[in-house]
């Protein structure tokens, strides 16, 4: 039976509560109506929602900070993130094109790369950006199109294309939640698509996360366990999760 209007704001307002954007034809595809019925939802409602170029979010009124917030995040768990991020240093050589995703965890490996000689950074987000282009042994491939504040990166379907054109040595990549049966996830639609195609790309994949995202799901699901060479994190994960976790066929490399 199809849904009413109230019940498809209702699934709306939900899904936002655990992601700062959602994809109209997600959204389309769930409620199972046309991105046109979802569009006239959201103008119905422009107190709790607005569209932004084929997505859904959350009107600042309504919703402050909902889901992942990019600056509340940024110096949580902080010291495990910097582990994480050294054990990441040691995988980059002179001469590699490397994949830096976006989120609160990857710039501290984007501040530690001016010793390893001429690289190429590849990035989707402003905040890595930031901090390479001032590298004079990095060039830089940044991919544009629409902003989202809410993990600071941006998207579009002509910045995947040029992902798929690009040679990567290396992806170092960030998640919100590394479970053993749900494998790993994020907590925003618009990174999976740049996620995932980096890990197609690259002839190695590192996991770079801080303990503290063990045995967590967010909303966002992007690769198994097994996709990854190996996961690179702080000495403080609990022993049974990494013994669940290496069973699902990944090395754990702490520091």
């Amino acid at each position: 039976m199809s849904l009413t209007r109230p019940q498809r704001i209702e699934r709306i307002s939900e899904a936002l509560e655990t992601a700062a954007s959602l994809r109209l034809s997600d959204l389309a595809g769930a409620l199972d109506v046309s991105e046109m019925t979802i569009r006239r939802d959201v103008a119905a409602h422009p107190e709790r929602f607005n569209c932004h170029g084929g997505h859904v979010i959350a009107a600042q009124s309504a919703v402050p900070s909902a889901g992942y917030v990019f600056d509340r995040e940024r110096e949580a768990h902080a010291a495990g993130k910097r582990a994480a991020c050294e054990l990441a240093l040691g995988f980059i050589e002179a001469g590699d094109t490397i994949f830096i995703d976006c989120g609160t965890t990857t710039p501290h490996l984007a501040r530690r790369l001016g010793g390893v000689g001429e690289i190429t950074v590849v990035c989707y987000s402003i905040n890595i950006a930031e901090v390479v282009r001032r590298l004079e042994n990095v060039s830089l491939v940044l991919l544009g199109g629409f902003y989202h504040r809410s993990s600071a990166s941006f998207e579009s379907p002509e910045a995947l294309e040029v992902l798929k054109r690009v040679g990567i040595n290396k992806a170092f990549i960030s998640a919100g939640g590394l479970h053993p049966d749900q494998g790993a996830s994020c907590s925003n639609f618009h990174e999976v698509a740049f996620k995932q195609e980096a890990i197609r790309r690259s002839i190695e994949t590192y996991l770079v996360i801080d303990s503290s995202k063990f045995d967590r799901v967010r909303s966002a699901y992007f690769a198994d366990i097994g996709d990854f060479d190996a996961v690179l994190t702080d000495s403080n994960v609990d022993a049974g999760l990494r013994r669940r976790v290496e069973e699902s066929g990944v090395r754990i490399v702490t520091r």
